[in-house]
């Protein structure tokens, strides 16, 4: 059997990445990319996309696979990683999953089945949603379905719109997501720091800094994206290309977003009883190692 999969999960800006290159090396695997926004061509300083500096020598899989204006979804990148994680391993190489995007995590490696899609509704409830909020079509689906509109925030436009999308198509919502059944074996590693807040703060300057508003300028058919035009800092970089934003007012927006994203994120993976949480003041890189001795 080959060896358990190793996925690096938690909230934005906690050291996932860097800790995946230690543990890639360590271990003679491979990195493949879960973070939903770098998967995109041309957005790396927003979504701090590591450089081939950073990834010193550890092949990286499924990163900048897509162009702006493609929706990313779920079930798309299911088929891509399941894909990816196979071919490692008949390498005998280990697959080492990194990222925060905990619905493409479990996509991948959980058994999962996801609703189709029609495109033409798809791009009506879309256009309803530039047009007039996410308000109304959350309105709209706790009307259809209240128990899908529970588990969601009114203000999630994307994920409104996709549960609005599969009750018409269906007549109902899947439950949530309780059960955890693998598709794959792996070992969950969860990182995280009580300093966050702080760290997203400079992150985000740094971000201005390496300049984020060229990046945003260059990146042509962003506007016009479902997904990637609202990206954290590329929405208020728009904006402030576009004058409605100053600087400043941009980096805070950027920064209260953020910091609400990884409430969000730290509650999805903490749901999960099967991640292995880090003692954030002992070495990760020994505690991996441990922790694999005795899971796979």
């Amino acid at each position: 059997m080959p060896a358990p999969v190793v996925a690096i999960v938690g909230p934005t800006a906690a050291g996932k990445s860097d800790l995946a290159v230690a543990i890639a090396h360590r271990l003679g695997g491979e990195v493949i990319n879960a973070d939903s926004m770098q998967l995109y061509r041309g957005m790396d300083i927003g979504t701090a996309k590591l450089t081939a500096t950073e990834q010193d020598g550890v092949p990286h899989h499924l990163l900048d696979i897509w162009d702006v204006r493609v929706t990313a979804t779920a079930a798309a990148y299911q088929g891509l990683c399941r894909t990816a994680i196979a071919q490692l391993q008949a390498r005998g190489v280990r697959p080492v999953v990194v990222g925060g995007s905990g619905l493409y995590v479990r996509a991948a490696l959980d058994a999962m089945e996801f609703p189709g899609t029609d495109p033409e509704l798809r791009r009506e409830l879309e256009q309803e949603l530039d047009a007039h909020g996410s308000g109304p079509l959350h309105a709209r689906l706790a009307a259809l379905d209240p128990e899908a509109a529970t588990r969601m925030e009114p203000s999630n436009g994307r994920r409104v719109v996709r549960a609005l999308e599969v009750v018409l198509l269906t007549g109902s919502m899947p439950g949530a997501m309780t059960s955890y059944d693998m598709h794959v074996p792996t070992v969950y590693v969860g990182v995280d720091r009580p300093d966050l807040a702080d760290r997203v703060a400079t992150r985000v300057d740094r971000m201005w800094d390496q300049g984020l508003l060229r990046e945003v300028a260059g990146l042509d058919g962003l506007r016009e994206s479902v997904t990637a035009s609202r990206a954290l800092g590329y929405a208020q970089a728009l904006a402030q290309l576009d004058g409605t934003l100053d600087e400043v007012t941009a980096k805070e927006l950027t920064v209260v977003a953020t910091r609400r994203f990884v409430r969000r994120q730290r509650a999805w993976f903490r749901r999960d009883p099967r991640v292995h949480w880090l003692d954030p003041d002992h070495d990760p890189l020994a505690q991996v190692q441990a922790l694999l001795l005795t899971t796979g």
